[in-house]
């Protein structure tokens, strides 16, 4: 155990036996945090609007108009915004306020309940828009910051880290949503459709839902399923997308595992279930087989096989490759159109 031991000065006063240690810059470190935050909420921030959703409502006889709100944020000069399925839909009308106090009509442009998105887009110029970040290059313990409108209070700003990668939860379609991002940055009502920031100030994932009861548990759609839905929402107002019947998780290979398959790539996507009688199931993929690659092009993570199956594979065989039980195996299958 170090000790301090006092000594007496040339007057024969008590004194430190040598210089006091500098205590660690801890305003410094702390500083640096909050100008990371502050950087990345003055880039996104201009960028995130408010919206207030009006739905039909039935009572019986009575028929009225019920209001929610939630968040969106623009992701394009031209005034298309992101924001959940599940904040717009239904809606007969929604208006978008902005950071500037400036409301607008706001127009679906199309929405997809398997993955919680939607895109709106409003008949002005966007004040500000965000840029989709990478998730795929999040880590465990990030600094993230979370922008949003919740239970009415406007342009809230709350910061966390990266809880976990990869989860996957339901959406109110019924199927399960992958990859999702966990955080623990504060979610409440009406921060669904804001966005999830990088201390870069790019937007790496959706805010899209909480889990009731607990504390510090959150889930955002990361920026590579937005972005890659989003293209096809403003192309086509919907996604197609094929169907094999399989449900899977994106899982790390060691670079052991990785030299022992011969692969160049550390990552594959492991089948988790696989529906009766589905493509997948009369091709012979079965729980528990790793799949490495979908029509000759290698797949490392739940993205990368949802690219693959887009409404180009519908109904053409394609080829793919497993490995069960450390062994490379080949199936051909023939997808369908999801329902």
């Amino acid at each position: 155990m170090l000790s301090v031991v006092a000594s007496e000065d040339l007057n024969g006063e008590a004194g430190s036996s040598s210089t006091p240690a500098r205590p660690h810059d801890d305003a410094a470190l702390l500083d640096a945090y909050s100008q990371a935050v502050i950087g990345a909420v003055e880039r996104v921030g201009p960028a995130v609007v408010h919206l207030e959703v009006h739905t039909p409502r039935t009572r019986g006889r009575q028929r009225g108009m019920s209001v929610g709100t939630g968040s969106g944020f623009f992701f394009t000069p031209d005034g298309f915004l992101l924001t959940n399925s599940h904040v717009v839909r239904g809606a007969q009308e929604i208006r978008a306020t902005s950071s500037d106090g400036a409301t607008h009509a706001a127009h679906l442009v199309g929405d997809d309940p398997d993955t919680d998105l939607a895109v709106l887009r409003v008949d002005q110029s966007a004040p500000a828009f965000a840029t989709l970040g990478d998730s795929a290059a999040l880590r465990p313990g990030q600094l993230v910051i979370a922008i949003g409108n919740p239970l009415g209070f406007e342009a809230t700003v709350t910061a966390g880290v990266v809880s976990a990668l990869g989860r996957t939860m339901r959406s109110d379609s019924g199927r399960l949503i992958e990859d999702v991002v966990q955080t623990d940055a504060a979610l409440n009502p009406g921060n669904s459709g804001g966005p999830l920031v990088s201390s870069r100030g790019d937007v790496v994932g959706v805010n899209t839902a909480i889990i009731a009861g607990a504390q510090g548990i959150c889930f955002a759609i990361p920026s590579r399923t937005a972005e890659f839905v989003a293209s096809r929402l403003m192309r086509d107002g919907r996604v197609r997308r094929a169907y094999i019947g399989i449900a899977g998780q994106t899982v790390r290979l060691t670079r052991r595992q990785a030299d022992r398959y011969h692969l160049s790539a550390p990552g594959a996507v492991l089948v988790t279930n696989v529906e009766e009688s589905s493509p997948a199931a009369r091709s012979g993929v079965a729980p528990r087989d790793l799949i490495i690659s979908v029509g000759g092009v290698p797949v490392t993570t739940v993205d990368d096989l949802h690219r693959r199956l887009t409404e180009s594979a519908i109904g053409s065989a394609i080829e793919i490759v497993v490995f069960r039980s450390g062994l490379r195996r080949q199936f051909e299958i023939v997808p369908t159109e999801r329902a």
